[in-house]
């Protein structure tokens, strides 16, 4: 049995190092099963994985440098002024549980791998059993899924460390599984209509902030319309005139505030830092190291979105063999980034420019109160978080929430990420996870957890499974329909729309 056992578990731990964990062999994968489950020609089956997984190669060529061109200022914010802090970065709260977990609570970071299958399985079934769960989104992002197995085992051994080693894989495999289905199904209905029907949700660490920012920023736009307000215009909708007319190509405006945004931060740092700190070359124009900075951030952003419209097709019409086979009315959870090629591409940069100063914001804040933590802001969540939420906002609500939503997401994040990481301890090894899920939904399950003990484990798993029935009973007619035929729930939303009007 021990045997079967183990080689089993050596071909998952192969299966999740080299496939699940690298997204874009993930994303190639699905394609390639989807195809064949298709019976696809084996040349298309190739194409079709082939072009899945560079696009994804391209979109991660633009995730990383984005990530390389904020460095400096980052890095910069820290050793400049002699902040020694915790950073709210995903990789860094791995590395933090990775270091902590045996250190604290004598437990070993290999049982993350068992998690992360046990979570996945279950994620997968609650799909299968729709008709009862109402659940329509497989999470893919194995990445993502390695860093929230991570410090969801942090938190579970904080609320219940003396509990066996089975009993917290099972228990924790359960929570997070329908944390992982309840989450990406959230986004489902928001994503296809963003997409215009693309058939995909999303698989990242804010599913929930976006949801509930899409449709916050819908539900104020309907009072403001409601009250006789003049409708709030969508950022792709507004044609600026004369010189301004330059904002309304989104490289141009991206670049433009770039060199505004990064500049006022670069100038305050000084080319004499960033010289010593190896960002800039000595004798270098500070006023070119500015400029190049700032249009690498625009060439990264295009790049992102180009690896975007290269794989998201193939995904799209892949899945159907999926769907079709072994889980119907289903779609891919994936990458948040995805997202970012559609609707307004300058929402993405407006959401980022405003989330950053609802961080800054929220770290004088702590600084000016002696926050026992002080947090650096780490760019994964200050982009990715942000960028999105400010790409949804906008589509749901128009320009107004592009800028309103993320702000308030920012000072979420900071202030939500100290609080937790300090209670349960991860502050204390340098880094916690800090994107807005993990500073909000998981901060109030552990309070549950902790202070209510078993009947806590209840409660959240009791309101996970509520979600996605609540949903579906605000929308029985369409709520599995915008993933079949999203063209069928377009026309039927449209006439309900001119009925009510």
């Amino acid at each position: 049995m021990n045997t079967v056992f183990n080689v089993f578990m050596t071909i998952w731990e192969y299966f999740a190092k080299n496939i699940l964990e690298q997204p874009a062999f993930m994303i190639g994968f699905i394609v390639l099963i989807g195809y064949l489950l298709e019976k696809k020609k084996w040349y298309e089956v190739l194409s079709g994985f082939l072009k899945a997984t560079i696009g994804y190669f391209i979109l991660t060529v633009g995730s990383g440098g984005l990530v390389t061109s904020f460095r400096p200022i980052l890095v910069g914010l820290k050793t400049r002024f002699h902040l020694s802090a915790m950073v709210t970065d995903p990789y860094f709260g791995q590395n933090a549980v990775t270091v902590g977990i045996m250190k604290r609570f004598g437990r070993s970071f290999a049982d993350t791998m068992l998690l992360l299958l046990f979570a996945y399985i279950i994620n997968i079934l609650l799909v299968r059993f729709q008709k009862y769960t109402k659940l329509r989104a497989v999470f893919t992002t194995g990445n993502v899924q390695v860093q929230q197995a991570a410090t969801a085992f942090w938190l579970f051994l904080f609320c219940f460390p003396h509990m066996g080693r089975l009993p917290i894989l099972i228990i924790m495999s359960i929570v997070l599984g329908l944390y992982w289905a309840v989450g990406s199904n959230l986004t489902v209905g928001i994503t296809q209509e963003l997409t215009d029907g693309a058939g995909f949700g999303i698989a990242h660490q804010q599913m929930f902030g976006i949801f509930i920012f899409a449709k916050w920023a819908e539900w104020m736009e309907k009072r403001a319309k409601a009250k006789g307000k003049t409708e709030s215009k969508r950022l792709e909708d507004i044609e600026l005139p004369g010189w301004l007319s330059m904002f309304n190509d989104n490289m141009v405006s991206t670049a433009i505030l770039m060199i505004v945004f990064f500049g006022i931060i670069l100038i305050i740092l000084g080319p004499s830092y960033l010289v010593k700190a190896g960002f800039m070359k000595p004798g270098q124009s500070f006023v070119f190291y500015i400029l190049q900075t700032s249009l690498m951030f625009a060439v990264y952003l295009a790049i992102l979105q180009l690896g975007v419209r290269t794989f998201v097709n193939e995904l799209t019409e892949s899945f159907t063999g999926i769907s079709d086979r072994w889980l119907p009315g289903s779609v891919p959870g994936i990458d948040v980034a995805a997202t970012l090629g559609f609707g307004s591409p300058n929402a993405a940069t407006i959401g980022f420019m405003f989330g950053a100063m609802g961080q800054f914001l929220m770290i004088i804040l702590l600084i000016v109160f002696h926050s026992p933590t002080i947090v650096i802001a780490g760019f994964i969540p200050m982009f990715f978080d942000n960028a999105a939420i400010g790409v949804f906002a906008n589509n749901r609500g128009g320009y107004k929430y592009a800028m309103i939503a993320p702000f308030i997401s920012g000072l979420i994040q900071v202030a939500g990420s100290a609080l937790i990481a300090t209670w349960v301890g991860m502050a204390t090894y340098g880094g916690y996870l800090g994107m807005f899920d993990w500073a909000t939904v998981w901060p109030l399950a552990t309070v549950i957890m902790k202070y209510l003990g078993y009947i806590g484990i209840a409660i959240v798993i009791l309101l996970f499974i509520m979600i996605p029935q609540l949903e579906y009973r605000h929308d029985p007619k369409g709520y599995f329909l915008i993933v079949k035929d999203y063209d069928a729930w377009k026309k039927m939303h449209d006439k309900e729309e001119q009925t009510e009007a």
